[in-house]
């Protein structure tokens, strides 16, 4: 008997966890302006009688009730929702309550918590809680993170654009509007070679994101910079009103700009106090200077490599290598710059370089001078200069037959080299023959002249005939016609792709010129029978025309449903090979 209770109780209390009445208050916003409209949604898990609203005081009903209902079944479990909604708006400011609603389920009177509302003064652009173009701009937000708003001048920040999406509405597709100029920093945008959707919180309320930007920037100039918003025209898909008869609301497709807002950030100078006197610019972190040479042991006349070497993370593009200073016995010739920089989220890093060509003209001892490079260090934000080892040139004297002047004994060689010698690459001795010795008249040259307009005569007779020909063939040139309408059509729908009227405009008209090409019929003929029916008698496959006939299926969809850039893609590679296949079979 004990076991049998236990079950009874147990059943019973399960039966009634199922039917628990679940009755409900809920307003589109809990704070508005006094020229904005308020939705309030009394919303019920069981059908119901006698359902009075509350007394709208201060408010005045503009709209209402609306009545929904939802019935489902998902797996054999029956889910309904019944809703009454008021539009309402406020008769002044201040903060008011919304009362009780009451309604009468299954003989038992249940009622609505109450919900405090406040009424602020007037706002600038009233939005509706209904509204589908509110909906979007409350649930998609364009966001440019910013990894340092106080830089100092010529240091590296990140701008990160991200795009957050609320779980309640979907994205079809966006394309960019206006892009920021960037005016005042040196500036170069990131790959991302592929967008991912990741999960995240915007404002404390999950959302999904992506990124879709990143771009790092230097700044130019000190104060106050602005950095310019991105600005986005998205296809969003919101839930509206209408209810499939399974209770799922119908999805309304809003076309949406989104910018990311202006920002501001404060550009700091870098600091007099310590500053070098041969600092160029250079700010950067743990930036290495190194001077090398290919060889330091060689002849007179001959050539070595000497390299200035900067390395690290900093401008490196932004600021001037330290010159290398040589003896005046050593010709020095302009360097070749040399860089290998790459581009990450944080920052410049590689390494530059110049490479200077050095010939020594007579024996001795030369020596390379250090080189002394200044930088601004970010870790430590202060001044660090940095001197290389001086380098000993070991040259000797020069082969046998050249003109290097010799030098006296001695420990550093400093002799300019004799003026004769530096233009000894200088041909002096020529031979040059005089020209026009021979009368031009009566030579070959002469005659291949004079009879050459004699061979135009016949050939100018058979393009005659030909072009004659040509435009006789009325028939033809319709078709030439045609056929140049639809490679010129197909080539304006290329044009055209990522604009879905335009492209999809052009697309028709070019399958319409062709089929005017192919089966010489007019536009009005074109059903699709019709053109199954010419494209088969002709030899054409039938699944070719099954494929010709779905294109002209697209582009009449296209009028009034969204098409992504991807689908435009595919119907655009399509055409071209249907085309090609007809080509072949008709």
């Amino acid at each position: 008997m004990k076991e049998k209770l236990l079950l009874i109780i147990m059943l019973l209390a399960s039966g009634l966890a199922i039917g628990q009445v679940q009755f409900e208050a809920k307003v589109s916003k809990d704070k508005l302006g006094v020229n904005e409209r308020l939705r309030v949604d009394f919303e019920m898990n069981q059908d119901g009688d006698n359902f009075n609203p509350p007394e709208f005081t201060n408010f005045t009903v503009v709209g209402g009730p609306n009545q929904a209902v939802s019935n489902s079944w998902i797996n054999g479990k029956r889910t309904y929702s019944k809703t009454y909604s008021y539009f309402l708006a406020p008769k002044g400011r201040g903060k008011f309550t919304i009362g009780q609603a009451e309604i009468t389920i299954d003989g038992n009177i249940y009622k609505t918590t109450p919900v405090q509302v406040e009424v602020t003064a007037a706002v600038d652009q009233p939005t509706d809680g209904e509204n589908s173009e509110y909906v979007a701009s409350e649930n998609i937000h364009l966001v440019a993170e910013i990894s340092d708003t106080s830089p100092y001048l010529n240091e590296a920040i990140t701008v990160v654009y991200k795009l957050y999406v609320s779980p309640r509405i979907n994205v079809s597709d966006w394309r960019q509007l206006d892009s920021p100029k960037f005016s005042d920093f040196w500036s170069q945008n990131i790959d991302i070679r592929r967008l991912e959707v990741e999960n995240g919180t915007y404002k404390g309320e999950p959302y999904r994101f992506v990124v879709l930007r990143k771009t790092v920037l230097y700044p130019q100039k000190t104060g106050k910079l602005n950095i310019e918003p991105l600005t986005l025209n998205i296809s969003v898909e919101v839930p509206g009103n209408r209810r499939d008869i399974f209770g799922n609301r119908f999805y309304e497709t809003v076309d949406k700009v989104v910018a990311a807002g202006n920002r501001t950030i404060d550009v700091k100078p870098l600091p007099q106090e310590g500053r070098p006197a041969d600092f160029t610019g250079a700010v950067g972190k743990n930036l290495r200077l190194k001077v090398t040479t290919d060889k330091t042991t060689l002849r007179a006349t001959e050539s070595l490599q000497a390299t200035v070497e900067v390395t690290g993370q900093g401008n490196l593009k932004l600021f001037d290598l330290p010159p290398l200073t040589v003896p005046a016995s050593m010709e020095k010739y302009e360097p070749e710059y040399v860089e290998n920089v790459t581009t990450t989220i944080n920052g410049m890093q590689g390494r530059i370089s110049n490479e200077y060509t050095l010939v020594p003209q007579s024996k001795g001892k030369y020596p390379i001078p250090p080189v002394s490079f200044s930088y601004f260090d970010l870790d430590s934000q202060s001044y660090k200069t940095l001197t290389s080892n001086e380098i000993l040139v070991d040259v000797d004297a020069a082969p046998a037959g050249s003109r290097a002047t010799s030098q006296s004994s001695g420990p550093i060689a400093q002799q300019t080299p004799a003026a004769a010698n530096q233009f000894r690459y200088i041909k002096l001795n020529t031979s040059l023959k005089s020209i026009g010795e021979a009368p031009f008249i009566g030579s070959p040259l002469f005659w291949t002249l004079f009879l050459s307009p004699l061979l135009f005569i016949p050939l100018a007779i058979l393009f005659g005939k030909r072009r004659k020909a040509i435009a006789g063939d009325v028939r033809g040139n319709r078709i030439k016609k045609a056929d140049r309408l639809a490679r010129k059509y197909l080539s304006e729908a290329k044009k055209n792709l990522g604009d879905q009227t335009k492209f999809y405009e052009s697309l028709e008209r070019a399958l319409h010129n062709y089929l005017k090409a192919k089966l010489h019929i007019q536009t009005s003929e074109m059903s699709k029978e019709r053109i199954k029916e010419l494209l088969e008698s002709k030899g054409a496959n039938a699944g070719t025309v099954v494929e010709f006939n779905e294109l002209l299926k697209s582009c009449e969809f296209a009028r009034y449903t969204p098409a992504s850039n991807v689908a435009m893609q595919q119907d655009y590679d399509k055409a071209v090979r249907v085309i090609s296949e007809l080509d072949k079979q008709v």
